[in-house]
């Protein structure tokens, strides 16, 4: 049951994107099973609720509805926010841009790739200090998160090798034909975007019909991301997670 509504305001930041919430938001137990609000009931920055947990069932009921979560603290507590943007960000699977410099160096076959060979060193690598961004979402908390969804299937990795050495990656959540991008990394020059062009492709040919980046920022919109409304969004993600699609490897 959503307890009474509780006036906040904060300031947090996820893939450069910093979000102002004030207002009155929905607070949810931890012990409770899944239950969120309409979309509509979202605050301007796509908060829709807060409090509730990072268990598996809370997590796939969230993505399945387009809903994902990121680690707030209020009062000194960390707590969870559930976000549901509008407009939401999506890479069409033939709109990724890619320049010129990449396509010589895959030309050149200067990358390796593998899926889900070392998933716990790609979350790690994401949620490490990064110069422009001290204030990581990836906690502790989500990446153990993540860590049990991908062992239950529903979460996966590209990792990018150079020589031998793991120099880029992303991953993501996989709900039917969904794929809901959540961070990527590089330790080399064009390593992440190198992770994009390969699984993209790869997604497409296993039936994958939406790929989810949340918001869209400079780096993300340089790469082919686009702006949708919710209502588009949330139309395509019900037929998206219906499919029968399956990450493979």
């Amino acid at each position: 049951m959503l307890a009474a509504l509780t006036p906040i305001r904060i300031l947090f930041r996820r893939r450069g994107v910093i979000l102002d919430i004030a207002g009155t938001l929905a607070m949810q137990n931890a012990r409770e099973k899944p239950r969120f609000p309409p979309h509509d009931a979202a605050g301007p920055d796509g908060v829709l609720l807060v409090g509730g947990s990072l268990a598996p069932d809370w997590l796939l009921e969230a993505y399945r509805r387009g809903i994902f979560p990121m680690p707030i603290v209020i009062d000194r507590r960390r707590l969870i926010a559930w976000l549901t943007p509008d407009p939401r960000g999506i890479l069409e699977f033939d709109g990724l841009h890619v320049s010129r410099r990449l396509a010589r160096r895959l030309k050149r076959g200067e990358f390796q790739f593998t899926l889900d060979r070392n998933f716990t060193e790609v979350v790690e690598a994401c949620a490490a200090p990064r110069g422009y961004d001290d204030d990581c979402w990836l906690t502790l908390a989500m990446q153990n998160a993540y860590q049990t969804l991908h062992r239950l299937g529903h979460a996966h990795s590209v990792e990018v090798w150079q020589d031998g050495w793991l120099v880029g990656g992303l991953f993501g959540v996989s709900i039917g034909g969904l794929f809901a991008g959540e961070s990527m990394f590089h330790r080399a020059t064009d390593a992440s975007k190198a992770a994009l062009t390969f699984l993209l492709p790869h997604l497409k040919r296993r039936g994958y019909t939406l790929f989810d980046v949340q918001w869209t920022n400079d780096h993300t919109r340089s790469l082919g991301a686009i702006d949708i409304p919710r209502t588009q969004y949330l139309a395509r993600l019900a037929e998206a997670v219906k499919r029968p699609a399956t990450f493979g490897s």
